[in-house]
């Protein structure tokens, strides 16, 4: 049985009372599974600090939140995951919806280029091949790329960080009409280590993972939220107040890392 550990460490300034939404539990299908063991602390000011409120949220996400008040604070959370989930057929409204264009994947502005790059492959080759394609079209630079950034700018600036990749990969799929979405996930393999961004793609009645970067082993990857873009999966959002966010640090392991064939379709499990 796979055995996957995570960890995240957030330090956060709060200056004005806020409402801070943390997306970074493992997603509710490992929990259906029976297979997590995880732990929340949380400290204000190095003190002891009640436990976040927990809200199912869609798309099989668990968002955390917790009212705060000025001060400093600091949140862990350790997750181990024991075994692996299947990826259930997409309901229709998934299939459709995840075709439309979305606030950082503009699959309608890109959809001339995707087939003029792509038409009439099929979809055992369409995913590497849409892969290659930004992996070779973007050259990875962290810090490279803006929070509003989206697949458009990314392409024009030809670099970006994994969710720059990812929104490419979506909007040139959707620009096919081929279903696509973006999850955030724990990248055991990732270096250098922090939450990681890749694109799935709803092809043959399966979610197959397509990572452009190539930076982890997707069947190690490990699900946090799903969404339409980066916009639907933030690992932090802060409303109503002022909070800065000071340190981050994100650790994911597995047992054995798997070598990843980048030529074969693969689930996020």
């Amino acid at each position: 049985m796979t055995s996957r550990r995570v960890t995240a460490h957030l330090s956060i300034d709060v200056v004005t009372p806020a409402t801070l939404v943390f997306e970074i539990a493992v997603a509710q299908a490992y929990v259906d599974l029976g297979g997590v063991v995880e732990t929340w602390t949380i400290t204000r000011d190095g003190a002891p600090f009640p436990l976040p409120r927990e809200i199912a949220a869609a798309d099989g996400a668990r968002w955390h939140v917790l009212d705060a008040q000025p001060g400093q604070y600091v949140i862990d959370y350790w997750a181990t995951v024991e075994g692996t989930v299947v990826s259930l057929p997409a309901p229709e409204v998934d299939a459709l919806r995840f075709r439309r264009p979305s606030r950082y994947c503009e699959s309608d502005t890109l959809a001339a280029t995707a087939r003029a790059e792509f038409a009439g492959l099929p979809s055992q080759d369409l995913l590497p091949a849409v892969a290659s394609w930004v992996g070779t079209h973007l050259a990875y630079v962290p810090g490279s790329s803006g929070p509003t950034d989206g697949a458009v700018a990314t392409l024009l600036a030809r670099r970006g960080v994994c969710r720059d990749f990812a929104h490419l990969v979506i909007a040139m799929l959707r620009g096919l009409d081929v279903p696509a979405r973006l999850a955030s996930v724990y990248a055991p393999g990732l270096s250098p280590m922090d939450f990681h961004a890749v694109a799935e793609a709803y092809v043959d009645g399966a979610w197959y993972v397509v990572d452009a970067t190539t930076l982890a082993p997707r069947a190690s990857l490990l699900r946090i939220a799903t969404g339409s873009d980066a916009a639907d999966t933030a690992f932090l959002s802060v409303h109503g107040g002022i909070a800065n966010l000071m340190e981050l640090e994100v650790s994911a392991v597995v047992d054995v890392l798997p070598q990843d064939d980048v030529t074969q379709l693969v689930q996020l499990a």
